[in-house]
C-alpha cells in the first residue's frame, strides 16, 4: 500500500517564503504616479504634496495619480462617477425621519452643506464620551442610536455608504486633517505598530507594498501609497461603493492573515494612522479606484 508522503513544516515555510517573494517577482516593471490633474467641476484637487513631518515618503501622491487614464476618467465627471449615485442616496436619507424620537439628520443639523463641511476630513475623531476615537460610520451610528433612537446600520450597507458618501462629499477638495496628538498619540502609535507589523501566511505588513513597493504592478494593476483620502470609493473589483475597513479586510486576506474586526479598535486606529501618513492630500469622497 502506498503512503502519503508529509511536507515538513521548515519546507512548508520555506515555500511560503517563496509565494511572497514570486509576488513581488511579479512586480518589477514600474509605473509610478502620473502627471494627470485631478479636476471636478473646474476645481483642481491636490494629490501630490512633500510629505508630512516624519513621513518616510519624501512625496505622498493620491491613489488615484496611479490609475489608468479610464479610470481616472470616471472620477473626473460626476455624472460618470459610479459611486456618486450613493451620495444621492445619503441625501434622500439626511432628510428621512427614522426612529422612535421622530426626527431626520437635517433635524439637528440643518443642512449638511455647512454642517457636515469638513468633517470627513478630520476622522477619525476623538470623542469624549466613547473615549476613544471614532470613525465616521461609527459616529453616524452613534447619532442614529443617542437622537434619532433609531437602529444603526451595518458597516457595509447601501444606507451607511450612502450616507457616509454624502457627508463625505461635502469636504471634497478640503486637505485631510487629522488630530495625531493628545488622546490621539497613543492611537497613533498603536495604529503605526499594526501597519510596519508583518502578518499572515505570507508575513507581510501594509508598508512591505504600500511604502517599499508601490508603483510597481500588482495583479494587472500598480499598487498606490495606500492613502485614504477617496473613501468611501467605488472599486470596480468591487462593484460597488466600499469602506476603508473594507479595504483593510481586504489586504489582510490577501496576504492570507486573519482580519482584524471591522469598526474594532485596531483597524480604527489603523485608520486613523494612515490618514495621519496623506495629511494634506484632498478629499476625494467618493473616489474611484480599479
Amino acid at each position: 500500500m502506498a503512503t502519503r508522503q508529509t511536507t515538513s513544516l521548515p519546507v512548508r515555510l520555506a515555500a511560503v517564503a517563496g509565494l511572497a517573494a514570486a509576488c513581488f517577482a511579479t512586480i518589477a516593471f514600474a509605473g509610478g504616479p502620473n502627471d494627470n490633474k485631478l479636476i471636478i467641476d473646474g476645481k483642481e484637487y491636490v494629490t501630490e504634496l512633500p510629505g508630512p513631518e516624519g513621513s518616510p515618503l519624501k512625496t505622498i501622491y493620491s491613489g488615484w495619480r496611479f490609475r489608468n487614464e479610464s479610470t481616472q476618467a470616471m472620477q473626473l465627471d460626476d455624472f460618470d462617477n459610479p459611486g456618486y449615485p450613493n451620495v444621492d442616496t445619503g441625501e434622500q436619507l439626511w432628510s428621512k425621519v427614522d426612529g422612535e424620537a421622530g426626527k431626520s439628520c437635517a433635524s439637528c443639523h440643518n443642512d449638511a452643506s455647512e454642517s457636515m463641511k469638513g468633517v470627513r476630513a478630520q476622522m477619525p475623531k476623538w470623542n469624549d464620551k466613547a473615549g476613544k476615537p471614532m470613525t465616521l460610520e461609527q459616529t453616524i451610528n452613534a447619532c442614529r442610536e443617542g437622537n434619532l433612537k433609531a437602529k444603526p446600520w451595518d458597516w457595509e450597507s447601501g444606507e451607511m455608504l450612502g450616507m457616509s458618501a454624502f457627508i463625505g462629499s461635502k469636504s471634497r477638495g478640503m486637505p485631510v486633517n487629522v488630530k495625531t496628538d493628545g488622546p490621539m498619540k497613543e492611537w497613533m502609535e498603536k495604529g503605526k505598530k499594526i501597519y510596519y507589523t508583518p502578518v499572515g501566511q505570507l508575513d507581510m505588513s501594509c508598508a512591505g507594498c504600500h511604502e517599499k513597493n508601490y508603483g510597481k504592478m500588482i495583479r494587472a494593476d500598480h499598487l498606490s501609497q495606500g492613502h485614504i483620502n477617496g473613501f468611501p470609493l467605488y472599486r470596480s473589483k468591487w462593484q460597488k461603493l466600499g469602506s476603508t475597513h473594507r479595504r483593510f479586510k481586504g489586504c489582510m486576506q490577501n496576504i492570507r492573515a486573519k482580519p482584524y474586526e471591522v469598526g474594532g479598535d485596531e483597524f480604527v486606529a489603523l485608520e486613523l494612522y494612515t490618514a495621519s501618513r496623506g495629511q494634506g492630500l484632498s478629499v476625494e469622497t467618493p473616489a474611484v479606484r480599479n
